[in-house]
């Protein structure tokens, strides 16, 4: 057996994180086709790696199937529940930064407060006898977010891709969704609230609390962890 570690398998997460380990000595490459997610691992003996979505990366951790993995703690946060109890967070990786947040429309210039959602929830219930819609596909940290802010009168509806144009497309009112410039929100002529985000997210190494080892590979495992430096 051998530890396994899951990485994205395509686009900028995938090549910053083969830049963070390669500059700690341990080199990952992906081989084969685009089509195949096989890789290799050297610099360090006893670990595979396995390329995965980053959406899919905190499913496997939490069900102990690979060992480490590098993903989004937002992704971390929203997929598991209890999630500090299926997974530890090693390292902060510095690059895949994006602020959750929530964005009304620009035009409502009254709104800039969650006290002022709140208050434009309620109005907007009394006028069209339904809820608020806010477009997120992050359920869980914004609705515990919102809960805390106090805003009430509200429903979150399900946006799997271009959350930012479901206002404009008359399907929500507002969204909750991954930002890191703003410009994309700005197009589509959002703002985001003057609030704390609900969450800082960005690329991390997690290891799996879930995940059987033997003393073989905890040995491979503590090689790794020393030869990244952590």
């Amino acid at each position: 057996m051998t530890i396994k570690l899951g990485v994205p398998s395509k686009g900028r997460l995938m090549e910053k994180t083969f830049d963070w380990f390669g500059a700690r000595g341990v080199t990952l490459t992906r081989t084969g086709s685009e089509r195949e997610y096989a890789g290799a691992v050297d610099g360090v003996d006893g670990v595979d790696l396995v390329l995965l979505s980053a959406g899919e990366i905190p499913r496997e951790l939490a069900a102990g199937r690979i060992h480490l993995g590098v993903t989004g703690n937002d992704l971390i946060q929203e997929k598991l529940v209890q999630w500090d109890q299926k997974v530890e967070p090693l390292a902060r990786l510095g690059f895949g930064h994006a602020n959750l947040i929530v964005a009304v429309p620009q035009c409502w210039i009254d709104v800039d407060t969650l006290d002022d959602l709140d208050g434009a929830a309620a109005a907007f219930r009394a006028r069209h006898g339904f809820r608020m819609r806010i477009a997120t596909k992050y359920h869980r940290l914004v609705r515990d977010y919102l809960r805390r802010g106090g805003v009430a009168d509200y429903q979150l509806v399900d946006s799997q891709g271009a959350t930012e144009g479901t206002v404009k497309n008359l399907t929500a009112e507002a969204i909750a969704d991954i930002t890191s410039t703003g410009e994309t929100l700005r197009a589509n002529h959002l703002k985001i609230l003057d609030e704390p985000p609900v969450l800082e997210s960005q690329a991390t190494l997690f290891r799996s609390r879930r995940a059987e080892v033997t003393d073989q590979e905890w040995a491979d495992l503590r090689a790794l962890i020393e030869r990244l430096g952590l």
